[in-house]
């Protein structure tokens, strides 16, 4: 995860958000915190008994500038109706949203406007771009609405274009392209205003594997260019734990626990969680770094196999596979950080059988 600077405001924080649906929602909601004491599950069944359905219930958490967020969760579990509050496409019932700061929930409708044609990108499953415009037309259009000249519309959709690997096909038009090829066009089209902050709900999800795993890596490929803050959904663990700095996962409109990679995979906080992840290869996911100690180390272990901190247990195992005492783990600049045994990595790999 990017480091934030504790003078630097996060990229996006909320506080507390709700989102409920129903008739009175605001103030039933209000009302059911005060009976409940500010309890979120005993609020939810109140509002449920009320006949009004709490789709996001009391979700705090904090995106760090750079730092691409996924939030998973199985279908119906909030993950969307979140992302929408915090991107302001339905206003959150209760609770607080920050971007860069700046309270949303309390900002004017022409703010609102001006965060979006600025500040924010969007992305989602159905590639809703205009088959009447050409990709170049398409990828242009945001900036058009902003009111960029047409040379500058030009030259920056042209540059987007060759960013996710379109060059060539600025003159074809949606129906002339693959589901993939379409799916590159929305994303160039989000980041034609050059977004500070990016949603991605579920883009990927319509491709087919293959296809699915390219965007993927090319997704990866251009983040680590342009480095935005990002809110990525889905409901695939394998995609969550290939992309995230982080993950949240959602159940029943509440967060159950965030994690990076190796946390959600070796330490799921219950069932549920644990649940997504019993099929992934933990060794592929997990490094060196869950399972390293840094306490005084043995006086005496064997040469160093090469193990780093950053290293997955799969290919820290294999390098010291053939040891049986300690050995030192070692940061990207060389310098010893602390020590591992092969004992642990083999049990980190082990099948959980709770």
């Amino acid at each position: 995860m990017p480091e934030q600077n504790s003078q630097t405001p996060a990229a996006i924080s909320c506080s507390g958000v709700w989102q409920v649906f129903g008739d009175g929602a605001r103030a039933t909601l209000a009302g059911a915190l005060q009976t409940a004491g500010g309890e979120p599950r005993a609020a939810a069944r109140s509002l449920q008994e009320a006949g009004l359905i709490p789709a996001v219930r009391d979700a705090s958490f904090e995106v760090a500038d750079g730092e691409l967020f996924v939030i998973m969760g199985l279908s119906g579990s909030g993950k969307s109706t979140l992302v929408r509050c915090i991107s302001h496409l339905i206003h959150a019932t209760g609770g607080e949203i920050r971007i860069a700061g700046e309270n949303i929930v309390e900002a004017s409708k022409q703010r609102l406007i001006q965060l979006r044609r600025e500040k924010l990108g969007m992305v989602f499953q159905h590639f809703g771009l205009f088959p009447h415009m050409t990709v170049a037309e398409n990828v242009a259009f945001p900036l058009k609405v902003k009111g960029s000249s047409k040379a500058e519309r030009q030259r920056r959709a042209l540059e987007v274009i060759e960013l996710v690997g379109l060059a060539g096909r600025e003159e074809a038009y949606p129906r002339e392209l693959s589901g993939g090829q379409r799916q590159r066009v929305g994303i160039a089209r989000s980041l034609a205003v050059n977004p500070d902050i990016w949603f991605l709900d579920e883009p990927f999800s319509a491709l087919d594997p293959l296809i699915r795993r390219q965007l993927q890596d090319e997704f990866l490929n251009i983040q680590a260019t342009l480095k935005k803050s990002i809110v990525f959904i889905t409901h695939d663990i394998t995609e969550a734990l290939k992309l995230a700095d982080r993950i949240a996962i959602m159940r029943d409109g509440e967060i159950v626990q965030i994690g990076t990679p190796t946390e959600i995979v070796l330490n799921p906080v219950d069932d549920y969680v644990r649940e997504f992840s019993k099929d992934v290869a933990k060794g592929r996911h997990a490094c060196v770094g869950s399972v390293m100690h840094s306490d005084d180390a043995p006086a005496q272990m064997p040469d160093d196999p090469g193990v780093r901190v950053d290293m997955t247990l799969d290919a820290a195992l294999a390098a010291c596979m053939s040891l049986y005492q300690p050995v030192p783990v070692h940061d990207a600049g060389g310098r010893q950080v602390g020590y591992v045994r092969p004992q642990d990595l083999a049990a980190a790999l082990s099948t959980d059988e709770s």
